[in-house]
């Protein structure tokens, strides 16, 4: 059987195209390591002391790849689980940038010209070699997986809002997700959002998912730098994420608008440029902490979200925060957030700016309530789960 296309995104950051295979910038994303010699060895092979306790893999295919939320969701939670678990399993991760892989997981090497040849060859042939107990994917499992596996679903906006992605990417996202749930032994979930959303789409058994939310990468603080006069609308340049709607607010208070993230339909960000906005692409870590912490007030005014990284990171730097009335986005925000429909993000802006020193404390309280920690903790203990079944 053939392997059909196989997303190489996740749903929040395709828009409409597929982009191509990033070089990746090591630079603050992880640790600097060594390369591996090669997929499969440094203690991932059968030797003379066989070390019992069971492999886990993690596909991390999206390091160094600057896929936004998806990336820092992985990143964290790898660098989070060794320490977590306690000894109970060896961890292994499969990437383009073993040089990012944080200090405790075994880097597997695999490049990928293909996603199709990836998921359908090469991923499977690596996991043959280092026969894990279990592998931990994004979105998509392969056909031939040899061992048991679990999937991470960030979230579902091709089914929710068909209309914002391409037919193709549609095609493949509503074709390779519900099967790869199915596959799964355990589902893990960004957030309740889209854990409701793999019940009522997919009729997936509740108990079979596990939420395991985002948190807060430790670059974001609210040590350094003071508002500067502009509002910050942060993520991919695509339709969904609606920065038009951050545009129009931004104008009618007459403040500078800065948009921090890639750009994935071009033609909106060219409207964008036509409007004044300052577009700043991909900006690393560092880079957008400091533009958090300078911001009056950063927009999100996203039409869908699987759980809204932005609300937390914004709040962690001390910036206060206006959002759609989303369900992921209230899940995330709180009451430390305000609150807008399409049409009232100036208004809302207004109001947030009038209470800005009582909302940025109100934010940093917020996000105490998130934990790399314990969303590591629901890892570990969903692959307890998988491995018992």
């Amino acid at each position: 059987m053939t392997e059909p296309h196989v997303p190489d995104a996740s749903p929040a950051s395709v828009g409409g195209r597929h982009s191509a295979p990033s070089t990746g910038r090591p630079t603050e994303r992880g640790r600097r390591r060594e390369p591996a010699a090669a997929a499969g060895s440094a203690g991932c092979e059968p030797s003379a002391v066989r070390d019992a306790r069971p492999l886990v893999v993690v596909d991390a295919d999206v390091l160094g790849r600057e896929r936004t939320g998806d990336e820092t969701h992985v990143e964290n939670v790898l660098r989070r689980l060794p320490e977590v678990a306690a000894g109970a399993f060896r961890f292994a991760a499969v990437t383009r940038h073993p040089e990012l892989v944080p200090e405790g997981v075994q880097p597997l090497p695999l490049q990928a010209r293909s996603q199709e040849l990836r998921m359908a060859w090469s991923l499977p042939r690596l996991l043959r070699r280092v026969r894990p107990a279990l592998a931990h994917f994004q979105y998509a499992v392969p056909l031939a997986c040899p061992c048991v596996a679990v999937v991470t679903v960030h979230d579902l906006s091709f089914e929710r809002d068909p209309g914002l992605m391409s037919r193709r990417d549609r095609a493949t996202f509503g074709r390779v997700v519900p099967r790869a749930v199915r596959r799964s032994a355990v589902v893990f979930a960004v957030s309740e959002r889209t854990r409701r959303d793999l019940i009522d789409l997919y009729e997936t058994p509740a108990e079979k998912i596990v939420v395991t939310p985002n948190a807060v990468d430790p670059t974001f603080s609210a040590e350094g730098g003071r508002p500067d006069g502009y509002l910050l609308f942060v993520g991919a340049i695509q339709r969904r994420k609606n920065p038009l709607a951050a545009a129009d607010a931004a104008t009618a208070l007459g403040l500078p608008l800065v948009v921090a993230g890639p750009e994935k339909e071009p033609e909106l960000a060219r409207e964008l440029e036509r409007r004044g906005v300052d577009l700043r692409g991909y900006v690393e870590k560092s880079e957008l902490a400091m533009l958090y912490r300078r911001a009056l007030c950063v927009v999100l005014p996203s039409r869908y979200e699987g759980f809204g990284l932005p609300v937390l990171e914004a709040m962690a730097c001390g910036t206060p925060v206006v959002a759609a009335d989303e369900p992921a986005l209230r899940e995330v925000g709180g009451d430390a957030a305000v609150y807008a429909s399409q049409g009232g993000f100036a208004d809302a802006v207004r109001r947030t700016l009038a209470e800005r020193d009582d909302r940025s404390r109100a934010g940093l309280e917020r996000v105490r309530m998130f934990s790399w920690d314990e969303t590591a903790r629901r890892v570990v203990e969903g692959y307890r789960r998988a491995l018992s079944t």
